[in-house]
């Protein structure tokens, strides 16, 4: 957490220091071998390093230098120091900020391989470098001490039993974005001391909630521990996304039911335990493209005051300011062979130290910037290519960031699965009849193939989503026609500019059943979309239950019932449409194919593995394709003709499938194919989402009622 504090008196002058043991460089940061604690930290440019402990009140007790150095890494060793002992860094060096250099040893700093951090960052002139009002010119000569959190020493051991990853392969994987805090902050099922904690996410009623809906894996929102900027702190506000890390190896200690003397870390694993024990994988979203020190005017609290050339891009001209493509203020430096040491030995930490499956990368083109551009043959990405371990897990990119040539969608290499920008546009344009045709959408079905088929990817390298944490949630997309961010305190001015219309009525809850079955209908059709295409499926948490914010579409700072579940206002419909629409997903492998489909006929079945028709039954073609004004798109997806095999080289057989969206503003009646077989059995309406499944079958030459702005799905049972 973050608060404000007076200002502390100067630093005084070092008495008596003690010279720690030689100890080893290796491993960064501190590790307790029972008896003591090596504690080891790069930093290149520095002419000292002083190792300062704290007891369990965070009062200083004795101070040790680090007097040996190997290869550019200060470490030493000290006796009886063990698990939650608190410390930190002094480091002294040149300050000039004109040059890049930035060191102050009057700032604690946290060790950047801390792997846990215990208690707040007042915010405040303390945790400056410079002194205030002078632009970063003269060194500050005030002790950020009392202003600091400190680091702890960890015991690493855990009872993880018979704990095993659930290795969803990523055809079956469905994913859903939580935040650790919101998703359980007020659901009265778990014990009040627990909500919006690691412990709370573990509660059975949590994960009893995950498992009814089906979904394969949890996405954390970012829990390395991170920092509040000042600026949300002087508004009464906070970072409650948490996209500005300061800890890459601690779990945020805000979320910790137990302690944060490193409870945190134990608590941390006990969650992924229970969540793979309930067959949930675990995927962090993580942020290595920035930190939360800022611009050359941020705090000092940890890379800054250790070396900000290696640990920062700086502008080549003039390297007192930073090269920014985040939109943060800074930039890690990924052409420095220590920053992704940092990066690698991060991730590699979360696999195999807390067990978690995968890692979705914020900004992740910002990490492929080997010099300017965005770089696929980039170091960063031949390293997580190499490593045996980091391979072998799921890795998602933002494929985006701030800079010139930043949006990268489809550019990335193989093993990497990307959010897919394209497919949120293209579905909510199709559904909002704002498309021109249906062309764009056919693609996103499909696996998005003109992105990904390339150079051997398959359909699940295309995250699909329609909804994030970044924008309106599903029942305000449909609900606002405009954003109201106005409690964020930036004058509405932050978040997405414009939501265009969905002709949904007033703006906000409303009494007319019109405009709300509607809104439901619209709802019921994005999510399906996202659910029935080929790729991997995410889903935003709430979204099943109707979770709103108010028509806010940026809540990164609102840690209150704006962000928060609301569990005692649940849609109960919509929650029961989503697990029958996941249901059949996981029934049906012709909606998880590993191949993208051909359009060609296969196995000498006479049928194609897709069939594209219009409304009165008949193959697309090239006018109709073509056509812009063209609003309803039919495709049936051929299950028993499916290019794929199991583990054991069994070709994979199942149902076929038939799905009609139409988003005209007139009901129609849909033919069926001639030439597919029979009966083809509705399963799936969203504008009669009751109907039970299998009650109405068809025949070629039948016709489907199909209302307005609706989709709906029909099975063919395999022969």
């Amino acid at each position: 957490m973050t608060s404000v504090a007076p200002e502390p008196p100067a630093i005084p002058d070092a008495a008596s220091h003690q010279v720690a043991w030689p100890g080893s460089d290796a491993p960064l940061g501190a590790t307790w071998d029972g008896e003591g604690t090596n504690f080891a930290v790069f930093a290149e440019m520095a002419e000292a390093v002083e190792l300062v402990l704290y007891d369990e009140r965070g009062e200083e007790t004795e101070t040790y230098d680090l007097v040996e150095r190997t290869d550019l890494v200060w470490h030493g060793y000290v006796e009886t120091v063990g698990p939650g002992r608190l410390y930190g860094y002094r480091v002294r060096g040149p300050y000039a900020p004109e040059h890049g250099l930035r060191y102050n040893h009057n700032k604690l700093l946290l060790d950047p391989y801390a792997l846990a951090i215990s208690g707040e960052f007042h915010m405040g002139s303390a945790l400056l470098g410079y002194r205030p009002g002078t632009d970063d010119g003269p060194m500050s000569d005030v002790d950020s001490a009392p202003a600091m959190p400190r680091s702890v020493v960890v015991d690493r051991a855990f009872p993880w039993g018979e704990d095993r990853r659930p290795n969803t392969s990523w055809t079956d994987t469905i994913i859903y974005e939580l935040h650790v805090k919101g998703f359980t902050k007020r659901n009265p099922e778990v014990p009040k001391g627990l909500r919006g904690t690691y412990a709370g996410l573990a509660h059975p009623a949590a994960i009893e909630h995950l498992v009814n809906l089906g979904v394969t894996a949890v996405e954390l929102m970012p829990v390395h521990h991170f920092i509040d900027g000042a600026h949300l702190v002087d508004q009464g506000l906070v970072n409650y996304w948490g996209y500005d890390s300061v800890g890459y190896f601690a779990p945020e200690g805000r979320y910790s039911s137990a302690g944060t003397g490193g409870q945190q870390v134990r608590e941390f694993k006990a969650m992924v335990r229970a969540l793979h024990a309930a067959g949930l994988e675990v995927i962090l979203d993580v942020v290595y493209n920035h930190t939360g020190e800022g611009n050359h005017l941020g705090p000092t609290v940890s890379f800054r005051g250790l070396d900000n050339h290696a640990y920062y891009r700086l502008m080549d001209q003039n390297p007192r300011f930073y090269f920014d493509v985040t939109g943060t203020g800074n930039s890690l430096n990924v052409r420095n062979p220590h920053t992704l040491q940092m990066i690698t030995d991060s991730l590699r930490y979360w696999v195999t130290e807390m067990h978690v499956d995968g890692f979705r990368f914020d900004l992740a083109a910002a990490l492929a910037r080997q010099f300017y551009e965005v770089d696929r043959l980039s170091a960063f990405f031949d390293i997580i290519h190499q490593d045996p371990v980091l391979s072998r897990v799921k890795l998602v990119a933002e494929p985006w960031d701030v800079g010139d040539g930043g949006y990268q969608v489809g550019n990335f290499p193989v093993r990497w699965a990307e959010w897919n920008g394209g497919f949120r546009d293209s579905v909510r344009d199709y559904w909002r009849a704002q498309s021109p045709g249906v062309r764009d959408l056919a693609y996103r079905l499909t696996g998005s193939s003109d992105l990904y088929q390339g150079e051997g990817r398959q359909p699940w390298a295309s995250i699909n989503f329609v909804t994030a944490h970044d924008g309106f949630t599903l029942r305000d997309l449909v609900s606002y026609n405009a954003k109201h961010n106005e409690a964020n305190g930036e004058g509405n001015r932050d978040g997405t500019e414009d939501n265009r219309s969905w002709n949904c009525g007033a703006e906000g809850d409303s009494d007319d059943a019109a405009v709300n079955e509607l809104r439901g209908r619209q709802r019921r059709n994005l999510i399906a979309t996202v659910l029935l295409s080929q790729g991997c499926p995410m889903l935003l948490g709430g979204d099943e239950i109707g979770r709103t914010q108010s028509g806010n579409n940026n809540g990164y700072c609102q840690d209150n019932d704006i962000s928060w579940f609301d569990w005692e206002q649940v849609d109960q419909d919509m929650l029961t449409f989503v697990q029958r629409v996941i249901d059949l997903r996981r029934a049906q492998p012709v909606l998880r194919r590993r191949r993208f489909f051909s359009g060609q006929e296969i196995y000498g079945s006479g049928r194609k593995d897709i069939l594209w028709f219009l409304p009165n039954g008949r193959e697309f073609t090239d006018p109709q394709w073509f056509n812009e004004a063209q609003r309803s798109l039919g495709m049936i997806l051929n299950g028993e003709e499916i290019p794929d095999r199991d583990s054991r080289g069994q070709r994979i057989t199942g149902d076929s499938i038939m799905v009609l969206l139409h988003t005209g503003d007139v009901d129609i009646k849909w033919a069926v194919p001639a030439g597919w077989g029979e009966p083809w059995e509705r399963v799936v309406d969203t504008a009669n989402p009751g109907v039970p499944e299998g009650t109405v079958s068809y025949r070629p030459s039948d016709r489907v009622p199909v209302k307005a702005h609706s989709l709906v799905v029909l099975r063919r049972a395999h022969s």
